[in-house]
């Protein structure tokens, strides 16, 4: 099941709403937790069973660094954290990587390796990552262990968050678990929230990514093949900015914060600058998990680049076990590095928007090896964009097209749109922000009815 399907918008949502909001405050967690389940199981009903086996193994092992005697606490606790992380990440390994290491050695060897094939359980690494923050946290003595079950596994498998983030640590998401404040306020801001986000998948998002696909896999020109991974971009990022928009605006339903997912990122003026407004939840799981606990970059230049490196390497492997993520973490680590190395913070050279221009096509650019899996085709395709093609008769069409939805897109990553609407809720036409609310639901009820929903870029991570 998905946000952008109509079975969820009007009878799985209502449901959870009126359940959930009628349920005695003790009982809420569980409620939640019995609703995520249904919720998974929509689309996994196997592997259900196996999130299932994470909630208890990490509630367990939590529970037995509680226990640890106080002889050997130290000692014990590391042994339990290991034996958590490896758990955890031998589990992501099976399932996520096993058929793409296999045949990436046989890329390597020149020869296609046969193994039977296991499917991605959707959401495995966001659930997975969810745990290994508690395990870490617990052990840190920046939370206390959970006692009872059915909260903790309210927190790994809380739907709005399970399949595609954003990644909500634990230290960050404790006090709510126990106790929040319901407000007609904050259920106003997230239902607001969540159609915001619906317009953004619907109504951009699966829009553009039409477009990039006929351009992108299209024998285009020079011109169209810009024009293709431009839409590209905007369909990335619409897309799962959406998704965030709207698991957010769930959360606020019943209660939750959740940190922001995305500051305008193609707004950046550097890529370390972009990097902070994209995917911030996972960028700061990466950071405080693993690059400040290497040394981040406090022991030297030379072991700054390294730890860039082993993250960048990990966030391409965290995409997937291909050759084109491994490249795409690979880029943004020797870019990273590179200003780390070279561009010192209130020593730029350059005017602010030759910077912005500049960090936008240096992502822009990235995105190719994000989309194409097979090398060889992005050689080809990195050929057209620096090549002197013509635009074919129907790529030109294509494009004149979707030009008003395009238009839309580069406008609605920009603060004009925000900006708009606070002047709007500030005057005594406040009241056009609910018709317009209004009329993007239809719409995307409507687009909803007419042509299905797609799946979310980021389901298959």
């Amino acid at each position: 099941m998905v946000f952008s399907d109509t079975i969820f918008l009007f009878f799985f949502l209502p449901a959870v709403i009126l359940c959930v909001k009628l349920c005695p405050r003790r009982f809420r967690n569980a409620a939640l937790l019995l609703f995520s389940l249904l919720f998974y199981a929509w689309g996994e009903p196997i592997r259900v069973f196996l999130m299932l086996g994470v909630i208890v193994f990490n509630y367990l092992a939590g529970r037995s660094m509680e226990r640890c005697p106080a002889a050997t606490e130290g000692r014990t606790r590391r042994i339990v954290l290991a034996v958590a992380v490896a758990v955890n990440l031998a589990v992501l390994f099976c399932f996520k990587y096993v058929g793409g290491f296999f045949g990436l050695v046989g890329a390597a060897a020149g020869r296609p390796v046969s193994i039977p094939e296991i499917v991605l359980p959707i959401g495995i690494s966001f659930y997975l990552l969810r745990s290994l923050s508690y395990m870490i946290d617990v052990y840190r003595g920046s939370a206390a262990p959970q006692r009872n079950i059915l909260t903790f596994g309210a927190y790994v498998s809380f739907f709005p968050q399970l399949i595609a983030g954003p990644i909500v640590r634990y230290s960050d998401f404790k006090r709510e678990l126990v106790s929040r404040e319901e407000t007609a306020a904050l259920f106003s801001r997230g239902a607001e929230r969540f159609i915001y986000g619906l317009g953004k998948k619907e109504l951009l998002a699966d829009q553009l990514g039409i477009l990039a696909d006929r351009l992108l896999l299209g024998e285009t020109g020079t011109g169209s093949a810009w024009a293709g991974i431009l839409a590209y971009a905007l369909q990335i990022y619409f897309d799962f900015s959406g998704y965030s928009d709207m698991a957010i605006g769930l959360g606020n339903l019943f209660g939750f914060h959740c940190r922001e997912n995305f500051d305008y990122p193609y707004l950046a003026d550097s890529v370390t600058d972009f990097w902070r407004r994209w995917h911030i939840s996972l960028s700061s799981w990466f950071r405080e998990y693993v690059y400040n606990p290497l040394g981040g970059s406090r022991k030297g230049t030379g072991r700054t680049c390294l730890h860039l490196l082993i993250v960048w390497t990990l966030t391409g492997l965290w995409h997937g076990a291909s050759v084109n993520f491994v490249l795409w973490g690979l880029y943004y680590a020797v870019l990273l590095a590179l200003e780390k190395l070279f561009l010192r913070p209130g020593e730029e050279k350059l005017p602010g928007a030759l910077r912005r221009l500049l960090t936008l096509l240096i992502v822009v650019f990235g995105w190719g090896l994000f989309y194409f899996a097979d090398p060889g085709q992005w050689a080809r395709f990195v050929g057209r964009l620096f090549g002197r093609g013509p635009d074919s008769a129907e790529a030109l069409l294509y494009v004149r097209s979707y030009a008003a939805v395009f238009t839309a897109g580069c406008l609605g990553a920009t603060r004009l749109p925000r900006k708009a609407i606070e002047r709007l809720r500030m005057g005594r036409f406040a009241w056009l922000e609910i018709v317009f609310l209004a009329a993007v639901f239809l719409l995307c009820t409507a687009s909803l009815v007419r042509d299905g929903c797609d799946p979310f870029i980021y389901f298959r991570f």
